[in-house]
């Protein structure tokens, strides 16, 4: 695919596509507010703000892709609107049209809201519970209207190195899960979300919509009992489940058709791994 790749909002996640995308023969541009003082050479940092235009305006000529992964600062919807809505305008607008082929916004599974514990995929209409859901769709639709092509990549939750909160909190005893009825949980780890990305900006004739999960849905309690189990903690007490995120199975069988496979198509392996 060897092009000219721009990663808006670059983080952990965008860090390691920009590697995968590098070792491949891209040349690949990150962007953040505070590019890190700690990096390797095979991205190319650049400094600005995706919620002020101004800051856009010397964007490198000849980005072919773009990759749309920022993280709002908080967990309020004028972050989220400011950086999933209006920065992707600002960035879209800012990029050179006549070079720009593709744009992959990376959004989440909580557009599909609750399904009670019934199977999820790519057709299912989404129904967002929270405002996170809700600014995500508003940016996906928005996308689809322009006319260069687009995916969304919608992620269940990542974990990996250096997201262990949940290890954390359970060995703190501090997270409760409902057993009766079920509810159900969806994982990805972050290396097979990174790779998923890849993989789908590559496709010839790719979808608009991806979901991107492991193979394996779990049951909250499965999860949360087999990580208490491996580090020794009592298992989580019997509790409310989690609010705004509505209990439901993703299914990433369009994803595998695709031709794609997850390293760790399991969380309890993953995380097993990585207590290791």
């Amino acid at each position: 695919m060897a092009g000219r790749i721009l990663l808006a909002g670059c983080g952990d996640l965008g860090q390691r596509i920009g590697r995968l995308l590098a070792a491949d023969g891209n040349e690949v541009f990150a962007l953040r507010r505070r590019p890190p003082i700690d990096h390797d050479d095979t991205i190319r940092w650049l400094q600005a703000d995706l919620t002020r235009p101004e800051t856009l305006s010397h964007l490198p000529d000849g980005i072919d892709h773009l990759i749309y992964l920022p993280a709002p600062g908080g967990r309020e919807e004028s972050l989220y609107r400011a950086v999933f809505v209006e920065g992707l305008r600002y960035v879209v607008h800012a990029l050179d049209a006549s070079a720009l082929q593709r744009v992959l916004f990376v959004s989440s599974s909580a557009v599909y809201g609750e399904h009670d514990g019934a199977w999820v995929d790519e057709d299912t209409p989404p129904a967002p519970q929270g405002f996170n859901g809700n600014v995500l769709l508003e940016a996906e639709q928005w996308l689809s209207s322009q006319p260069v092509r687009s995916i969304v990549m919608r992620l269940a939750g990542l974990y990996g190195p250096g997201r262990m909160q949940l290890v954390d909190r359970i060995r703190a005893g501090e997270v409760r899960a409902p057993r009766q009825p079920p509810h159900w949980a969806n994982r990805i780890h972050i290396d097979d979300a990174a790779a998923a990305i890849v993989h789908v900006l590559a496709l010839s004739d790719p979808h608009r919509v991806y979901i991107g999960t492991d193979d394996t849905p779990l049951p909250q309690h499965t999860l949360y009992d087999s990580i208490a189990a491996m580090i020794g903690a009592p298992a989580a007490p019997e509790g409310a489940a989690p609010f705004g995120v509505g209990s439901k199975r993703l299914s990433n069988a369009r994803l595998r058709e695709s031709g794609f496979r997850v390293r760790w198509p399991d969380a309890r392996d993953g995380y097993a791994a990585l207590l290791r």
